[in-house]
């Protein structure tokens, strides 16, 4: 059985390896503190070998797991200095004689504004944010890093993420949620268990290329709010517009407010075969409200 490197073990990464962990014989992940590796070597039992990688030295036990590995899962971010993976396992990656396939995890935030308009893979990336910029440099450092290795590497174009606990529901639970209106802006949307599914079949059909992971559908910033009090039997919260909250929003969140676009997802599930659980945010938070008035 193959054996997986994941360079970053993050929300996606996690339930990814949750889902479809199974499929490997060894599991090697990196986490930036030594304590939050001690915390999931505790919680995957055996299953995940998990080390500190601080993002810019790797230890010897690190590189040995990438030298050895058959695929490997990217999803630490491309910084303003370059791609951190690429500077401290480059090498290692390089000469793994028994790599066949490299997943990258990037952002549809890559493609920038296009004021509503439809994008696919074709599309020219005109990244307009910092974010998406050192996104689109790492991709490209990938790219041109499979063909010098004869890896076979995709890059995923993730869409906003939600699944458990990271959610409208919990969101407003938590008092956190707000309706931000800004008319004509549009976000897609993606549950994390498609994520896993999509980076499985990029594995399973060794996938070369870009790939967008996203929903079906869509929809302005507010209604998955609207839909979520919905089925808490609540009000949602009031309206407010984006001039005023955007004083209060980090620039990572106005940097996700810049772009405004409908992405197109047919290559995903033409190349890829991938049918989506939760086609819609409606799917995706009834099943997720399901989950939880079960477990309560």
């Amino acid at each position: 059985m193959p054996t997986l490197m994941c360079f970053g073990l993050g929300y996606a990464a996690e339930h990814f390896i949750a889902a479809f962990g199974d499929g490997f014989d060894r599991i090697t992940g990196t986490v930036r503190g030594i304590e939050r590796a001690a915390d999931l070597n505790s919680r995957f039992a055996g299953q995940v070998k998990v080390l500190a990688f601080d993002g810019k030295s790797a230890s010897a036990e690190a590189k040995e797991a990438a030298a050895n590995a058959d695929a490997a899962l990217v999803s630490i971010p491309q910084t303003e200095t370059g791609d951190p993976v690429l500077a401290a396992f480059g090498e290692e990656v390089a000469q793994a004689r028994r790599i066949r396939t490299i997943v990258y995890l990037s952002t549809v935030g890559v493609y920038g504004d296009h004021a509503g308009a439809w994008v696919d893979e074709t599309t020219m990336p005109r990244a307009d944010s910092i974010r998406g910029q050192n996104r689109l440099a790492a991709e490209n450092a990938w790219r041109e890093f499979g063909r010098h290795s004869g890896a076979a590497v995709a890059v995923l174009r993730l869409a906003g993420i939600y699944g458990p606990g990271r959610n409208a529901l919990v969101q407003l639970a938590r008092g956190e949620a707000r309706r931000i209106v800004k008319p004509g802006q549009v976000f897609n949307r993606i549950h994390v268990a498609d994520i896993a599914q999509t980076i499985d079949a990029a594995f399973a059909n060794a996938a070369r290329g870009i790939f967008n992971v996203t929903d079906d559908e869509p929809a302005s910033p507010g209604d998955p709010i609207v839909f979520a009090a919905q089925l808490l039997g609540r009000e949602p919260p009031p309206e407010i517009s984006f001039a005023e909250a955007a004083p209060s929003l980090s620039p990572m969140a106005l940097s996700f407010w810049q772009g405004c676009r409908r992405v197109k997802n047919a290559k995903l599930k033409r190349e890829l075969g991938v049918k989506l659980q939760f086609p819609t945010y409606r799917e995706g938070l009834r099943a997720l409200f399901a989950t939880d008035q079960h477990a309560a």
